[in-house]
């Protein structure tokens, strides 16, 4: 492996072009290639970032023969290539969904495992400032034994052909965010409507229970507004005290139960990193190219966007027939 990774970018969208900002411009990471279904649209980002642009995989394979190829494409089709790319041996740095259906993500995680590949999920929420001082305050002891937990994300629609797209495609982050602070769930119990675009659950309300006897909620929308303040929240209360999340990257709330004064972080007037969301991504693959040198597995494995289809399956299991459902 050379000094600089070498790095091809799967996907010309917005978030494709974030793939390739961080890429082409860490020190340590050569972009060697932009790959999408138009030869055009390659070829433009591939020229604001200074690399070659490509439509065939194969071709971009075997030409630039990248230590690891990062794919940013639509929610709905990450399956094939996926999988195509497992099959030819590289490691990977996924985005969310893993994919929309268990029997495929059964097929990337047992794939990637008999190849023993590196395959990385982007969880980046985990990486915001608020976020990671809040996990190190709940495993410092500093709020007891967690009792509830609540999670709020909602804003504009993001329509495909999936019913529960955005349950699965977005709340994803949410069902992690509860485990990765609160510890599995256990069951889950769910709502959801389809008031303001038939046959697409737009808006859905879910009651977790934990392994750990504490319980949740998770309520996540597609008929809100990302221009809201606090459309994104995240709440832990435990028998010694609270900790708010506001916005990802905006806030950290901590108060002691019964005191009167709170410790609040917030990103200070020259702190453009910790108050942008999208360097929250910047902060995720700093510690996936760490491990990924070290011969570690990434921080978020692959295994955890099964995970959460796995809870968003049993979620849509409780809403359809009305019950209770152990996870």
């Amino acid at each position: 492996m050379e000094d600089r990774l070498r790095i091809a970018v799967v996907g010309t969208g917005w978030w494709g072009g974030e793939h390739a900002r961080i890429f082409s411009r860490r020190p340590d990471t050569e972009l060697v290639a932009v790959v999408g279904r138009r030869q055009e649209k390659a070829d433009a980002m591939a020229a604001q970032w200074g690399t070659r642009g490509y439509t065939d995989l194969d071709t971009m394979l075997d030409v630039e023969r990248p230590d690891m190829v990062t794919l940013a494409l639509p929610n709905e089709a990450h399956y094939e290539p996926t999988m195509h790319l497992i099959e030819r041996g590289v490691p990977l740095l996924l985005e969310k969904p893993l994919v929309f259906r268990m029997a495929q993500a059964d097929a990337i995680i047992a794939a990637a495992e008999e190849r023993d590949l590196f395959v990385a999920l982007n969880f980046n929420h985990r990486y915001g400032e608020p976020v990671l001082r809040a996990k190190a305050a709940i495993d410092a002891g500093e709020l007891g034994d967690i009792v509830f937990v609540t999670w709020r994300f909602g804003g504009e629609p993001n329509f495909g052909t999936e019913p529960f797209a955005n349950l699965v495609e977005t709340q994803c982050h949410g069902l992690d965010m509860l485990e990765h602070l609160a510890g599995p769930i256990r069951s889950v119990m769910a709502q959801a409507t389809d008031k303001t675009n038939a046959g697409f659950y737009t808006t859905l309300a879910v009651a977790v229970e934990f392994a750990n006897r504490a319980v949740g909620s998770l309520v996540g929308s597609y008929d809100s507004s990302y221009a809201y303040p606090d459309t994104q929240y995240i709440e832990v209360n435990g028998t010694e005290g609270r900790l708010l999340v506001q916005d990802t990257v905006k806030r950290l709330t901590l108060q002691k139960a019964g005191e009167e004064t709170r410790q609040v972080w917030e990103p200070g007037y020259f702190n453009d990193e910790a108050r942008t969301f999208v360097y929250t991504f910047d902060r995720h693959v700093d510690a996936i190219l760490a491990a990924f040198r070290a011969g570690e597995e990434p921080p978020v494995h692959a295994r955890a966007g099964r995970r959460a289809l796995e809870l968003a399956e049993a979620i849509v299991e409780s809403f359809e027939k009305g019950v209770r459902v152990d996870v």
